[in-house]
């Protein structure tokens, strides 16, 4: 197929480009994907590439593991919905509070990270929990609101990518399992995190300002003049840290578990997207009964709870379910085999996996999303592995980490609005504080990984 074979990517990055739109760009490009496979095959209609293109989206959800990822995609949404309706959000904010473990800055700002970190399962929870319970203290302090937008915004996305037992990790797995490599997907995935250096950096950095105490830049001169946003945040009146922290768990430990059951007794050869799915059917019924044995919902209210949770992350299903079609799609065309052979023959190798990084942060910059980034990248960094014997956690560490970079720095990340909302701080100073770290985190990124790939490379 020759060149032909890149528009479809070219156009979705175009469209990314142009209209800051993942769900169109992805859509146009199985369209465009699938013409393309019809013109390879000598049909002579091109109308139908519209019913290829859904006979296509029929048999990516008809894979074992695709249905995994969309049904815990779309499960997840009712997990959260109850957490957040049930008062418990709010409830642990309270107790952690009244505690009074926070007397200084600095144990402040470690509560406030460790929060975020502890809330792993989903970047925008983990955000919520930590704005919400340290927006009080850091007024006490006399910290701004933008240095606390900043270090929830800098703690959720990089601990997320990192550990991996979330949607993310799962979603990824699933990319990966429809590729046969030199390793199991999941000894792949987790091998990415110490190849990870933009999350890992971004991660002491924001540890700096912490321990430091210290800020730079536009951010100093927020601390300076502590322009508060009185932003309110909408949650639900506190009841037990229970109905919270019991699900969370639940989640967290039957994960650990179901992936040793599935890996027979090895985590790293367990499976991420059956794992993922039982665990969170596992919290999503914890949940679901402690609200109705507890008399505060009745069984239709938690039932309509859980499915306008779902609606919400609708969306989201939609970027996962185009993005896995597109991945089909471009295996047929061989995209990746083209830009394999191109890469290999104008690009020194060296130089791959950071052109990757750097790629992953300006799509996601310009889209708001990591998901989007992945989906469209990983097609193209796998076959990249399989035809010029790249180090495979590498290049998925290079492609992540980008993703994630450029969601940090974007101003139309739903992360980075929840992280204002969250924090009572305007989007725009939230980003525009943000960003020197970031662009900071990023260059060492990107001279890491060309230091790295001349070792391992050459």
């Amino acid at each position: 197929m020759d060149w032909v074979s890149i528009i479809p990517p070219v156009i979705a990055i175009v469209i990314v480009f142009w209209k800051k739109e993942v769900i169109m760009a992805l859509l146009m490009a199985v369209l465009s994907a699938e013409a393309l496979i019809l013109l390879t095959a000598g049909t002579d209609s091109l109308l139908l590439a519209p019913i290829t293109s859904v006979e296509r989206v029929v048999d990516v959800a008809t894979s074992a593991g695709n249905t995994r990822i969309l049904l815990f995609s779309v499960l997840v949404g009712a997990l959260l919905a109850y957490i957040r309706d049930s008062g418990g959000v709010t409830a642990t904010v309270d107790w952690l509070t009244k505690r009074g473990v926070a007397k200084s800055r600095r144990q402040v700002g470690g509560l406030t990270m460790l929060t975020g970190i502890v809330v792993f399962i989903e970047s925008n929870l983990s955000v919520l929990t930590a704005g919400i319970f340290a927006r009080g203290l850091f007024d006490k302090f006399g910290m701004s609101r933008a240095r606390l937008a900043y270090l929830i915004d800098s703690t959720s996305a990089p601990i997320c990518i990192l550990i991996l037992l979330n949607g993310w990790g799962a979603f990824v797995l699933g990319m990966l399992d429809t590729y046969e490599l030199p390793a199991s997907s999941a000894s792949i995935l987790w091998g990415s995190v110490f190849f990870n250096f933009y999350a890992i950096i971004a991660l002491l950095i924001a540890a700096y300002t912490v321990f430091a105490d210290k800020v730079h830049g536009p951010m100093a001169k927020a601390e300076q003049q502590l322009e508060s946003n009185q932003q309110q945040l909408s949650a639900a009146a506190a009841t037990k840290p229970g109905y919270m922290v019991i699900p969370i768990l639940t989640m967290v430990v039957s994960m650990v578990g179901f992936m040793l059951w599935t890996g027979n007794g090895v985590l790293s050869q367990g499976s991420g997207s059956k794992s993922v799915l039982y665990a969170t059917i596992l919290a999503t019924a914890v949940a679901y009964l402690m609200l109705v044995f507890s008399k505060r919902f009745s069984h239709h209210e938690a039932v309509n709870v859980g499915f306008k949770g779902m609606g919400e992350l609708l969306p989201l299903v939609t970027i996962v379910l185009l993005s896995l079609t597109l991945g089909s799609s471009l295996k047929v065309l061989g995209t990746g085999l083209f830009v394999a052979g191109i890469v290999g023959e104008y690009l020194p190798l060296f130089l791959i996996v950071p052109m990757l990084f750097l790629a992953g942060g300006i799509m996601s910059f310009t889209t708001g999303t990591s998901w989007g980034t992945f989906a469209i990248l990983i097609p193209i960094g796998v076959p990249l592995i399989q035809q010029l014997g790249l180090p495979p956690s590498l290049v998925i560490g290079a492609i992540l980490g980008g993703g994630v970079f450029g969601d940090h720095c974007s101003p139309i990340s739903d992360t980075t609005a929840v992280s204002s909302i969250a924090s009572g701080c305007d989007l725009l100073e939230h980003v525009r504080t943000q960003m020197p770290y970031a662009l900071t985190g990023g260059a060492l990124t990107l001279i890491l990984y060309v230091i790295t790939s001349l070792i391992m490379v050459g």
